[in-house]
């Protein structure tokens, strides 16, 4: 059963620090609050048929993966695959959303947020794959409708549990990660993913 508290020790937050620059705890700090984002934005994408076949597609593209493997190698990261998935992930909100998670106390700021998200999105995706194909190679079903149903259900169950585990973090981050997860409507973060999550990207 795929879990937040799984998916977040997929990253090595003392690589993630050292590459951004960053002590470990404002890596972690930032790590939980753009992998759930990032999750959200996932799933705002899975909502409708052509996102969902579009994200089953990438998610297909990291199967077989070995980035997982023995654990994540943050040097061996794809970034410039991770600009793309998250230009697709969030569209024109990109820089909105960076900006956003950027302000949550201790994150680092939009710029870190912005050389993180590229680094996490491959590692999502291949936890993604993982999950959905028992790490093998995809077949030809593999982008079946009934993949992109688990995929949907994988992601609705992994923002559930984050929204869980950042309940009890006695507000800050935990209010703004509660807020982004209830898809409430009153501005910032959550106002944006709410948007996101109410009709995909567009």
């Amino acid at each position: 059963m795929a879990s937040f508290d799984e998916l977040i020790s997929q990253v090595p937050i003392d690589q993630v620090a050292q590459k951004l620059g960053v002590d470990s705890a404002t890596a972690e700090t930032a790590v939980r609050a753009a992998l759930p984002t990032l999750v959200g934005g996932l799933d705002a994408n899975a909502q409708d048929a052509a996102g969902a076949a579009s994200l089953m597609s990438a998610v297909n593209k990291h199967s077989g993966a070995t980035i997982l493997d023995g654990g994540v190698d943050v040097a061996k990261v794809d970034t410039a695959d991770g600009n793309k998935i998250v230009a697709n992930v969030f569209g024109d909100n990109k820089d909105q959303v960076i900006s956003t998670l950027g302000s949550v106390n201790g994150s680092g700021g939009k710029d870190l947020i912005a050389q993180l998200l590229p680094i996490l999105a491959p590692i999502v995706l291949s936890y993604l794959a993982k999950q959905i194909t028992g790490g093998s190679a995809p077949t030809s079903t593999t982008a079946s409708a009934g993949n992109q149903g688990v995929l949907g259900d994988l992601l609705g169950g992994l923002l559930k549990n984050a929204a869980g585990k950042s309940g009890n973090t006695g507000g800050g981050l935990g209010d703004i990660l509660g807020g982004v997860l209830g898809g409430n409507s009153g501005g910032g973060l959550g106002g944006l993913l709410g948007g996101l999550l109410g009709g995909g990207k567009r």
